[in-house]
């Protein structure tokens, strides 16, 4: 092509690109038929129920193309992230203008009967959905749930230096919590190392039926706010596309140029010694179903919240405003678009960047630039010592720390930890041995392991950002995993369940790589959280996650250092899942060994022969235990149990990789009838001790022969108490499993006995409200091997 790109000519292919990507998107809404109006519109042309969203479409679309300019002028690697809710005809229109969407879907051709199977297939059964799906071209980012666009990009770029996400920003979107929060991230982002953000604020003035706060708000202010964040806002706004071509490049060339500049200002030095750059941000201000219909009925549709989803009401049945929608879909000028096969003219195609610069097929959106498996260490040297089971005490995330530290040496460029400023609390302090934290804002003597240069980014105190991160990290191909608090882990328990739907669609796509493992560790659980108290006591995200679809699902509850090591071992190689790991921060007694650790891993569930005394014969009663705490109490309700009675056979089983335990016709994953039974027997008494809410684990033996079960977890009982205390409130204590356990199976002949335990447990009551710790039996408790 010829044209020079700075030149108005140019800028007329350009426009003309425009017009037809805002074609293509309006058709989608509401053609299944006669694609290029080639005749009058029927009945039978028009979809009986238009679904779609209008408002965001034109700026974007806009926008789309002159991003397509910059990546020509300047060589760029950028890709598009689609933050406004709704609007994923922009993606498709512009991937189908740029032949990616035929190379993708070849029965999609481009051609008059390709657009006909374009535009049905839009909202429209067994077809697409109106956000930018895994099924869409270029996309990392769905938009379902609103707010997450920065934190993916941010994510995205992170050890990429030489990308650019241009990310688009909706005025709605940018009402919510976790998006107000993101304009803060550029304080993790090292211009040396890591790529860029470039946000585009579409501010179009309404929401669904609402005005937007940032579009009220003066330039001067909104150059105030960007300002002070550590932003340099450009504006860019108007609705007369001669003026806004020009401007739009314009800025663009400007801004690109800022881009570049500070990254090559940065890069002349050490990574080590940047400061945050404040990196260009681009206001956007453009009427909500530009260019669209102006008025409709008598009230004014362009600018207002009524352009938002189908501004005209034409549908199969309302044939009666078809020369309407003709008329508006001709405003766009099809007949100088397409040639007489409705193939998209070569004078518009050939604006499109080549192979894979173009942004619907930019590597780094389907899987990564040069995705690499982690080169993982032996977690074996770190493993703790159990010869002295259940008496030495080890704190299993300090010792996973090792571990993790170890992981980071191998893996420097493409292994990261993420959370809301809980690393520390956490216990992984170990991996400040080998790294700090990611912060490139000023820094302070009193700041602790902070640095330009990072492994870590913990230091913005929100959930949702560190997690956003961590799925744009993964989405592009890397490796890490999210850590926090475990009753906060809800805030982000819908994120969860966007992420998981993504893996879900994507793996139903043939054309899309795998992913790594979504990794997010449950710490500082329900039964730790003694000073916190009630509010910080809530498992609930074990069972909301074990909803969803099982092959997409794992859910971890090592008891030990050595069996969290190893589960991390395997879930950090996972690919296509979502693992969760719930797992203990304090102090803890140390019961697997190395080979037991990797047995309960591999197989996810084993009976512990010296925890059990049933000698391979059928036991009077079976003890299971899912989890560090549950671990504890269960081995410790035997110990007394083998001693008041002797002669009762007890058999114990440790569940590390819970789901395993649902029955096949549930989880692919799942145990036999046959292994389960020989596990659990198919009709002795059950005690499951379970760290989580006790509807899982019903559902879980709904299904299984033997539900002669008593569960005993999670029960909404809380308090600012003492660990050992959140136990007994919730009956998960080794005294009440004992008392189940003897009435279960001697009933009256245990009267005695389970007196005995209600005066344990009320001088256990009496003496921590007036001493304020736990009482000895407990702090001082050893096991023994049963004889």
């Amino acid at each position: 092509m010829s044209v020079n790109i700075d030149s108005k000519e140019y800028l007329e292919r350009m426009n003309a690109w425009w017009r037809a990507a805002n074609y293509i998107s309006v058709a989608q809404i509401f053609l299944r038929d006669n694609p290029l109006l080639r005749r009058p519109l029927e009945k039978e042309d028009i979809k009986i129920n238009p679904i779609g969203h209008w408002g965001t479409i034109s700026g974007q679309n806009f926008i789309y193309v002159h991003l397509n300019r910059v990546i020509n002028k300047y060589g760029l690697n950028m890709f598009y992230i689609e933050g406004p809710g709704h609007g994923g005809q922009v993606m498709v229109s512009n991937s189908y203008i740029d032949g990616s969407y035929s190379e993708i879907y070849p029965d999609v051709t481009q051609d008059e009967a390709g657009l006909k199977k374009l535009f049905k297939q839009f909202s429209f059964p067994g077809g697409m959905g109106s956000h930018a799906a895994p099924e869409t071209p270029g996309s990392i980012h769905e938009g379902g749930e609103l707010g997450y666009s920065m934190s993916h990009a941010v994510g995205a770029v992170l050890d990429n230096p030489d990308v650019i996400a241009a990310t688009v920003i909706g005025d709605g979107e940018a009402e919510t919590g976790p998006l107000a929060a993101s304009w803060m991230s550029n304080n993790f982002i090292n211009p040396v190392n890591d790529g860029a953000v470039l946000p585009i604020l579409n501010l179009n003035g309404a929401k669904i039926a609402n005005p937007t706060v940032l579009a009220r708000k003066s330039d001067k202010d909104l150059q105030k706010y960007f300002e002070g964040l550590g932003w340099k806002p450009y504006f860019v706004e108007g609705d007369n596309p001669e003026k806004m071509h020009p401007l739009m490049a314009e800025t663009l060339d400007a801004v690109i140029n800022e881009i570049q500049s500070i990254q090559k200002e940065a890069r002349k030095g050490s990574a080590e010694d940047v400061t945050m750059p404040h990196w260009p941000v681009i206001v956007f201000r453009t009427p909500k179903g530009w260019e669209g219909p102006e008025k409709w009925d008598n009230e004014q549709i362009a600018g207002t919240f009524r352009a938002h989803q189908v501004p005209i009401p034409i549908d199969a049945s309302h044939m009666e405003y078809a020369n309407d929608l003709a008329k508006w879909l001709k405003s766009y000028r099809p007949e100088e678009l397409f040639d007489e096969n409705g193939t998209i003219i070569d004078a518009i195609k050939e604006l499109s960047p080549k192979g894979d610069n173009r942004m619907s097929v930019n590597p780094i959106t389907n899987g990564g630039l040069d995705p690499k498996a982690l080169n993982m260490p032996d977690w074996h040297t770190r493993a703790v010592d159990t010869s002295k089971r259940g008496t030495d005490k080890a704190q299993d995330m300090s010792v996973l720390g090792g571990f993790i530290a170890d992981i980071m040496e191998n893996n420097p460029k493409n292994f990261r930890i993420f959370g809301p400023d809980e690393t520390k609390s956490n216990r992984l302090n170990k991996v400040f041995d080998v790294t700090n934290r990611q912060w490139v804002e000023p820094r302070e003597l009193s700041d602790e392991w902070q640095s330009a240069v990072g492994r870590v980014i913990d230091g913005q105190l929100s959930e949702h950002q560190a997690e956003g991160f961590l799925e744009g990290y993964t989405l592009t191909g890397r490796h890490g995993f999210f850590a926090s608090y475990e009753a906060f882990l809800r805030i982000v328990d819908s994120m969860l369940t966007q992420h998981f739907k993504w893996i879900r669609k994507a793996n139903e796509k043939s054309w899309r790589k795998k992913y790594p493992s979504l990794n997010v560790i449950s710490s500082s659980t329900a039964f730790q959280q003694d000073h916190n108290g009630y509010t910080h006591q809530d498992p609930g995200v074990i069972t909301h996650l074990a909803e969803k679809k099982p092959e997409y699902i794992r859910e971890y509850f090592p008891a030990d250092a050595n069996s969290l090591m190893a589960v991390m071992s395997k879930a950090l190689k996972d690919e296509n899942v979502i693992n969760l790991i719930t797992s203990s921060k304090h102090p803890r007694p140390q019961f697997y060994s190395v080979e037991e650790a990797q047995e309960l891993v591999d197989y996810g569930v084993k009976k512990i022969d010296w925890a059990s005394n049933d000698q391979d014969s059928e036991p009077d009663i079976v003890f299971a235990a899912a989890g560090s705490e549950p671990n504890l109490e269960a081995l410790a309700a035997i110990s007394i149990l083998h001693e008041q009675f002797p002669e009762m056979k007890i058999r114990f089983i440790n569940v590390v990789d819970l789901l395993k335990l649902r029955h096949p016709d549930v989880d692919p994953r799942g145990l036999s009838d046959e292994a389960f039974d020989e596990l659990f027997t198919t009709d002795k008494p059950v005690i499951f001790n379970f760290h989580g809410y006790e509807g899982l684990i019903r559902d879980i033996f709904f299904t299984r022969h033997n539900r002669n079960l008593s569960i005993h977890g999670y029960r909404e009982d809380g308090d600012i108490t003492t660990p050992f205390d959140m136990r007994v409130k919730n009956e998960l204590d080794r005294f009440h499993l004992a008392k189940d356990a003897a009435n279960t199976i001697y009933a009256e002949k245990a009267a005695d006995f389970i007196q005995e335990m209600d005066k344990t447990l009320q001088y256990h009551h009496d003496y921590i409200r007036e001493n304020g710790d736990d009482i000895s039996e407990v702090q001082n408790w050893e096991w023994k091997d049963l004889k």
